[in-house]
């Protein structure tokens, strides 16, 4: 009913924009004829497919469909709301636009509590209908948003002696901008590592915060740190879930106190000991970070304040020095009570015994000198310093003028000492060989000095190596070999290329950088060292990528090794097979000998492997045809006729070897060529027994009767000539032949009655010989035929006229003298279809065009000589009676 009415609305559109324009235009007292706004509620869901139904308001309403003139439907404007929906004119409906409604974007500052709505106002028309309605539309909440952390990663920390059941809130809570249950509901964590649980509380506006409660004991020096994911799950079916990690730092509080690693040392000084000779070192150790592990070391009150002057300690590194001259006469051992002490601790305590030899010739002095660096005993130098550099002097003194004094080393390292050219008692500290820092980063070495009584004096020293940017960045692999499937993503990860330097500090720092015939397309990360690919690789464009990444150290200057980078393209079967032409043509004379070859189908597959594999197959024809699914070679597996059927389209299909394997398809069309093989056939007359009357008085030039064949060859192979070849009874030359027609014309007065016997040659003009066919024409002459026996026993007699036993032998019988040439350009045709097959075993594609062509002007001319007669009904002939002639 709506599409009948539809028709008539177009020659009502103008009158009802005039009346719109009135509604608008007009007066208020217009309006007062008409009825108070009705309103409509639709509760629809949010993400709803375009074209789904949302209601219809001619229906809700119960408006009557029947009148006329019709009712119909308008949006009085085009509101933001109406992007979203569409009204049918005709029948009220409402349906959701292309435009999706989003819910979050229509309302994005709607409280939870107040819905979020779309308002249209509606015209009923025509006037006399008129309505206005209200329509509201509530949009309803779906759980299409996952909760988001407004971070990906969340820090909290937490004092190491917290209490147990300590909260902490996550201020960085979930958001999650669905409604109600659609919104978040709980959190909970991925993995607790049994020391922490989480707990959710609701303000009072009904916001979410999750706390992480201490439920044991925590102990930054066991573990100062955990690492876990939190995650927000909203009440959506299915729930969806929201993640960012979070960090749990352990901060340290001073709950240890230093230790020493020795409570009681015990030292041997000689009395004649120098200034600043090294005692001893004590070493404490507090497990605790920063200040909270710092250790000052002091003498005990119980130390008398003299032999805090005689022994100095220093507070920072704990290291006894002797400060002043020793007096044997007072006191042959000192005990020194030191203390550890920690911020907020019971100092620990250790005890040094310093035991005093006393001595009647003091042991020699010796007095260092350095070269090198020197800070607090300790030696700095080089380690690109070359073998043999001097490193400090050694002055031997205290000695009498003859004594005899051995200075030597202890300990290990590339050092030695000896005395310095010819001044006695100065001994000089070298090195033996080049310094590694990587090797070896320190040295303790000990001079020992002793004398002809074997009083020894040894002097501690330290040497420290500085590093130096010698040793440049090296690649674990040298040659990087990478394979990749081809048709990857954009931003594919290749492999994470590793690069070790054995310098300290920024020395050994490595960055990575692409060499300059790296293409662009791909990626190196400076810090990382991952290579990946931005864009997606096509094995047939390039299959291998050969480049040179760099690795750099931050050294002074500059050090670097390279490594070779190969990216092999791995094939997927993403190509398919490839006919060389659109479709084939081949020529194939008939008669073709059986799985001969008639042509060869040249395919290709730009894929390699079994992928680029392909194999041909015939999709019909395949009982006559066959194909060689190497190469391409179509073959005929029986003789083909062209008389039986002269074009053959084959469909053949190439598939290669992939996973899922492609295929294409292509047409061959086979055309025989017509050869030779079948002689002209007689269908009159019928018989050599069949006769007909001639009466005596016919006037010559009168057309007697004809002749006729067909031949089921085509061209010239199918161009028939007639000629008489032997003739019995009458007169000779009585009757002719037309060559082309088989008319047979009486040529002179018949003066002789009875029988006259024509015997006729029909032969075609094939090539490289005729084929020909004999039939027995036979005139009475005669008023009437009164002895019809009499007849037939004529036709027995003249049985002795030759006629050759197979008539579609090849070759040319000798005529008589009426013979003469039917054709005259035939040595034309004949070397002109000589070259044309000799032509087509050489150059196929180019014979068969040119032999197209002439096929189709051979087949023209045929038609032009056999007008109407080749396409008579046979059976038309057969019927056909012998005409009787009389005088005209």
């Amino acid at each position: 009913m709506v599409n009948r009415k539809h028709p008539r609305l177009g020659k009502r559109g103008e009158i009802w924009g005039f009346f719109i324009l009135l509604l608008y235009t007009g007066p208020l007292s217009c309006f007062a004829t008409f009825s108070q706004a009705k309103e409509l509620i639709y509760r629809i869901k949010e993400g709803l497919p375009t074209g789904t139904f949302i209601g219809a308001i001619a229906v809700d309403l119960n408006l009557d469909f029947t009148v006329d003139p019709p009712y119909l439907f308008s949006v009085a404007q085009k509101r933001l709301s109406a992007q979203y929906v569409t009204l049918n004119n005709i029948t009220g409906e409402f349906f959701t636009s292309a435009t999706e409604i989003d819910r979050e974007t229509l309302c994005p500052y709607n409280p939870n509590r107040h819905g979020c709505f779309l308002s249209l106002d509606v015209f009923v028309l025509p006037q006399q209908y008129f309505q206005l309605i209200k329509v509201k539309m509530i949009i309803e909440d779906i759980n299409d948003n996952r909760p988001k952390f407004p971070v990906d990663e969340i820090l909290i920390s937490i004092p190491e002696n917290t209490p147990i059941n300590a909260r902490y809130a996550v201020e960085q809570s979930a958001v999650d901008p669905d409604l109600g249950l659609h919104g978040v509901q709980t959190y909970w964590l991925v993995n607790d590592f049994g020391v922490f649980t989480l707990d959710v509380e609701e303000n009072v506006g009904g916001e979410l915060t999750p706390f992480v409660i201490v439920t044991e004991f925590l102990d930054r020096e066991t573990q100062d740190e955990y690492i876990t994911d939190i995650i927000a799950e909203d009440g959506g079916t299915p729930s969806l879930l929201g993640a960012a990690t979070l960090k749990i730092v352990i901060l340290d509080v001073n709950d240890n106190c230093p230790q020493f690693t020795e409570s009681h040392l015990n030292v041997t000084l000689h009395g004649n000991s120098t200034k600043e000779t090294h005692l001893a070192r004590l070493h404490a150790f507090d497990p605790d970070l920063g200040a909270n592990a710092q250790i000052d070391y002091t003498y005990s009150e119980r130390v008398p304040r003299e032999t805090r002057s005689l022994f100095h300690l220093e507070r920072t590194t704990g290291v006894i020095k002797l400060a002043g001259k020793i007096d044997t006469g007072t006191a042959m051992l000192y005990k020194l009570i030191v203390l550890a002490n920690g911020p907020g601790c019971i100092p620990a305590v250790a005890t040094v015994a310093i035991h005093l030899i006393k001595v009647q010739m003091g042991p020699p002095a010796v007095i260092p000198r350095y070269i090198a660096q020197e800070k607090d005993g300790v030696v700095r130098i080089k380690e690109s310093e070359p073998e043999y550099s001097p490193i400090a002097f050694f002055t031997v003194k205290n000695i009498d003028a003859h004594e005899r004094v051995d200075c030597h080393l202890e300990g290990t390292g590339p050092f030695r000492i000896g005395p310095y050219q010819l001044v006695k008692n100065e001994y000089l500290l070298e090195t033996t060989e080049p310094l590694d820092y990587e090797m070896t980063q320190e040295y303790e070495l000990i001079v020992v000095a002793e004398n002809n009584q074997r009083l020894i004096i040894k002097t501690f020293l330290k040497v420290q190596i500085l590093d130096e940017n010698d040793n440049a960045p090296v690649f674990q692999q040298s040659l990087v070999e990478i394979s990749l499937d081809e048709n990857n993503p954009p931003n594919t990860y290749l492999t994470q290329l590793h690069a070790t330097d054995q310098d300290s500090e920024a020395r050994g720092e490595v960055i990575f950088l692409l060499g300059g015939n790296a293409p662009g397309i791909f990626v190196l990360d400076h810090v990382t060292g991952i290579l990946s690919v931005t864009t997606s690789l096509d094995r047939e464009e390039k299959e291998t990528y050969r480049f040179i990444v760099r690795a750099v150290d931050q050294g002074t200057p500059r050090r670097e090794s390279i490594a070779t980078v190969v990216v092999t393209v791995q094939d997927r079967n993403d190509n398919s097979p490839r006919f060389i032409n659109k479709d084939f043509t081949f020529f194939v004379p008939e008669n073709f000998p059986g799985y001969g070859e008639i042509g060869v189908l040249s395919v290709t597959d730009a894929d390699v492997g079994e992928n680029g594999w392909v194999a041909l197959s015939i999709l019909n024809g395949s009982d006559i045809f066959m194909i060689d699914t190497g190469r391409g070679t179509l073959r005929a597996k029986i003789s083909l006729d062209r008389e039986e059927q002269g074009t053959y389209q084959l469909w053949i299909e190439a598939v290669d070897g992939g996973e899922p394997a492609l295929s294409s398809v292509t047409m061959v069309t086979v055309l025989l060529l017509d050869v030779n093989d079948n002689p002209p056939i007689v269908l009159f007359p019928q018989s050599n027994q069949s006769y007909m009357l001639v009466l005596p008085n016919t006037l010559p030039g009168t057309s007697i009767t004809e002749v006729y064949a067909v031949d089921n060859d085509t061209g010239m192979n199918a161009v028939i000539a007639y000629s008489i070849i032997k003739r019995k009874g009458g007169e000779p030359g009585s009757f002719s032949i037309d060559s082309e027609t088989g008319n047979i014309t009486l040529e002179r007065e018949l003066s002789n009655r009875g029988l006259h016997s024509l015997l006729v040659k029909v032969s075609d003009h094939g090539q490289p010989e005729p084929l020909y066919s004999t039939v027995m024409v036979n005139l009475f002459v005669n008023e009437t035929v009164s002895n019809e026996s009499y007849i037939q026993s004529l036709l027995t007699r003249e049985a002795d006229i030759e006629i050759e036993d197979r008539p579609w032998q090849i070759g040319q019988l000798q005529e008589g003298p009426e013979r003469y040439d039917m054709f005259p350009c035939k040595p034309a045709l004949i070397a002109l279809s000589v070259t044309c097959l000799s032509l087509f075993f050489s150059l196929v594609t180019l014979t068969a065009c040119i032999c197209l062509k002439r096929f189709q002007k051979q087949k023209t001319k045929s038609e032009v000589h056999l007008p109407l007669k080749m396409k008579k009904d046979s059976t038309q002939i057969n019927n056909r009676k012998f005409r009787h002639v009389s005088n005209i």
